[in-house]
């Protein structure tokens, strides 16, 4: 077995798409970055490669390479996963906790643990997605952003 732990954050930005876990939250606000921003799976991402000691999202898919502009982070997943099973390893489970202010997102986190589960092809049983403010503190809780941690453990 393996573990790994995965942080990610993105700024907020008017007239962008929200997407987290890869499922669209409407909303009037998304992430700004290079690609959807999708935080949580960025950290997945990287709790995944952190686990078999493969680097970071950002040595896979730099920001400094177009390729990767505007690029759809479950697609991404699936060629992080790839390279995971590549070592002997599937996912065991998964715990993911998005920190933001607004919007809510609980009527959202089933669709977004069938959508990991989907890319991933494993069982809904092995993602758990759940989300918490700050309180109004720090960048998240005023608005600016939102953090995503992820834990995974990785069994062979």
């Amino acid at each position: 077995m393996r573990i790994g732990f995965g942080y990610d954050v993105h700024r907020l930005k008017m007239g962008r798409r929200l997407v987290l876990c890869g499922v669209e939250i409407p909303c009037e606000f998304g992430l700004d970055g290079h690609s959807d921003a999708d935080v949580a799976i960025h950290a997945l991402m990287d709790a995944m490669l952190g686990a078999l000691a493969l680097g970071d999202i950002g040595a896979h898919f730099p920001d400094s390479d177009e390729r990767w502009r505007n690029a759809d982070s479950a697609e991404l997943l699936k060629h992080i996963y790839a390279l995971v099973c590549g070592q002997g390893y599937s996912l065991g489970n998964t715990d993911i906790t998005i920190v933001l202010q607004s919007p809510r997102i609980a009527p959202y986190v089933e669709d977004m643990r069938r959508k990991l589960s989907d890319v991933l092809s494993v069982d809904v049983a092995c993602i758990s997605v759940k989300a918490t403010t700050e309180e109004k503190l720090g960048f998240t809780g005023d608005g600016s952003g939102v953090a995503s941690y992820a834990a995974v453990l990785l069994v062979t």
